[in-house]
């Protein structure tokens, strides 16, 4: 599907700032832990989301899935790299089907992760969801 894609440090630093800024707008009125994601794309957009809960936690939505899902819905096909940031210590960590959402339009993206200091960690796709299964498995 695709090769490691790296990106510039001017992209990271853009990620970065928008996954913080999307992290802002999130709906969290039971966990008050606000996450925000924002997305890089082959074509160069870059489009963002945050965490959006509901009262029936089932239907809560993450921040990585969000901003994906907004950009399926414009075209986008191939993610280069995701940000994901939140307001505490601790580093985030994309859940389950998050990583699986993202492993659909990328086998090894690169994953940055921001904790509340502005710290970063950086790993990919393929080493938070090894021997993954994706589309290329249906065809």
């Amino acid at each position: 599907m695709d090769s490691v894609q790296e990106i510039s440090r001017e992209q990271m630093e853009i990620l970065i700032h928008e996954a913080q800024e999307a992290y802002k707008n999130a709906y969290v009125p039971y966990s008050h832990y606000p996450v925000g994601a924002a997305t890089l794309w082959e074509s160069g957009r870059i489009v963002s989301g945050c965490n959006v809960e509901n009262a029936s936690y089932g239907l809560t939505l993450c921040a990585e899935r969000n901003a994906v899902f907004h950009a399926a819905f414009h075209g986008e096909r191939r993610l280069k790299a995701v940000a994901i940031a939140v307001p505490t210590e601790a580093f985030p960590s994309p859940c389950g089907a998050c990583r699986q959402v993202l492993r659909e339009f990328s086998q090894d993206s690169l994953v940055i992760l921001v904790n509340g200091k502005g710290q970063t960690k950086t790993t990919r796709l393929s080493v938070l969801l090894p021997d993954s299964f994706g589309p290329e498995f249906l065809g």
